[in-house]
């Protein structure tokens, strides 16, 4: 197995239909512009509410990529 030196950013995604589009929204962007994204871990959920409904989805999220040699 290889040795692997990983960095952790963190990221807050957003979505209209809930927590997975929310994830995902945020995994796909930063993979637009960070190659090597490994894994990912939930650290906060919330939302926001209009006129008695949830209106949207945010979690914040830390997604981890190795470093090039």
């Amino acid at each position: 197995m290889a040795e692997h030196v990983y960095k952790k950013l963190e990221l807050t995604g957003s979505s209209t239909t809930g927590i997975e589009d929310a994830v995902s929204n945020a995994v796909s962007k930063a993979a637009k512009t960070i190659h090597s994204l490994r894994w990912f871990e939930v650290t906060e959920i919330r939302g926001g509410i209009e006129d008695g409904t949830i209106a949207h989805w945010q979690v914040s999220l830390k997604v981890g990529f190795t470093l090039d040699d």
